[in-house]
């Protein structure tokens, strides 16, 4: 079991916090809210072309860099605290899957950044839809692939305005995979990419929250001198300390060790789910009024914390399964 970073993984990691910093901002995430796409296709486009992070885990023969999932988690953690907006999280889902099912077709496209996928189980929520160039859709126990111009879509009002959603309606669909065991691991990745997603958010806003408490002055003392901060500072950074190694445990199992993965995916998002929103949430009520403002950025971290918790499926169905696969 591999729970610390390797250099060349502590190398990524820096890399892709360096260009996200330099690249896209907060601020820039603000403009992108605006935009017609809500996201920038020019960085996801660098983030294709320089970073190569679109096809980090496709394999080499199709463009790819044949990457693990513990460098995947990486570069989510970062995408994840930097509240990257658009379709990455949704083409690395559809990665993930076309990946493991060996379906060859689509996998150049998204390793080059040129097509964007997106994943969803229930076509009632489709992250990205509108965006998305193919559509994964999960059927009974398959998966089907949709070009755009096969489906209907429409737009829905989301809480998260960093990681739009549609209503898609489609018939047909070409198969993907009709193994329900591979539909399995599939789901499993997904679960382990998304806490990784929401890791990063949990450890942005106890660094938002830290540095808040050393600068705001009440009643004469720096907020951060209040015990009652500082016992709330503590458990946030327990959390953040139990996130890290459980992301760090199903990323390794995903790469090293499938019998471990179905318990390691099922506790990641029972616990990072909840962990995630309660960190958010805890960053609005320490940065006060202020938190609570448009112009703040905490709104924006608790609503996609928010968002990602029920993005798999509530926190308790994950803990059913969890406590189903231990036999408890």
């Amino acid at each position: 079991m591999k729970l610390v970073l390797t250099q060349e993984q502590q190398d990524l990691r820096a890399a892709v916090r360096s260009f996200l910093a330099a690249h896209a901002p907060l601020a820039q995430v603000r403009r992108d809210l605006d935009s017609p796409a809500g996201f920038s296709r020019e960085i996801y486009a660098r983030l294709s072309g320089e970073l190569g992070l679109t096809g980090l885990i496709v394999p080499e023969e199709y463009g790819g860099a044949a990457a693990g999932h513990a460098e995947l988690a990486v570069v989510l953690e970062e995408t994840g605290a930097a509240l990257l907006p658009g379709p990455f999280l949704a083409t690395t889902f559809a990665a993930i899957a076309l990946t493991r099912a060996g379906d060859k077709e689509l996998l150049p496209g998204i390793a080059d950044g040129s097509l964007l996928a997106t994943y969803a189980a229930d076509p009632g929520h489709v992250p990205n839809g509108m965006e998305a160039d193919v559509i994964l859709l999960e059927s009974g126990t398959g998966l089907l692939a949709f070009e755009a111009a096969e489906v209907t879509r429409e737009p829905l009002e989301t809480l998260d305005l960093t990681r739009r959603q549609a209503r898609v309606t489609a018939t047909g669909g070409r198969v993907v995979t009709d193994d329900p065991a591979t539909l399995a691991v599939i789901r499993d990745l997904h679960a382990v990419a998304l806490a990784a997603e929401q890791l990063g958010v949990i450890r942005a806003t106890l660094d938002a929250i830290v540095a808040y408490a050393k600068v705001r002055v009440a009643f004469g003392r720096y907020i951060g001198s209040y015990q009652g901060v500082k016992h709330k500072l503590a458990d946030l950074h327990t959390t953040l300390e139990q996130a890290e190694s459980i992301v760090r445990h199903a990323a390794w199992a995903a790469d090293d060790s499938p019998a471990d993965l179905p318990e390691a995916a099922a506790l990641a998002q029972a616990y990072l789910g909840r962990a995630c929103f309660a960190a958010a949430r805890d960053s609005l009520l320490l940065h006060g009024g202020i938190g609570f403002t448009w112009e703040h950025d905490a709104h924006l971290y608790y609503k996609r914390a928010k968002a990602d918790e029920v993005l798999l499926g509530p926190p308790r169905r994950h803990r059913a399964r969890l406590a189903e696969l231990l036999e408890l």
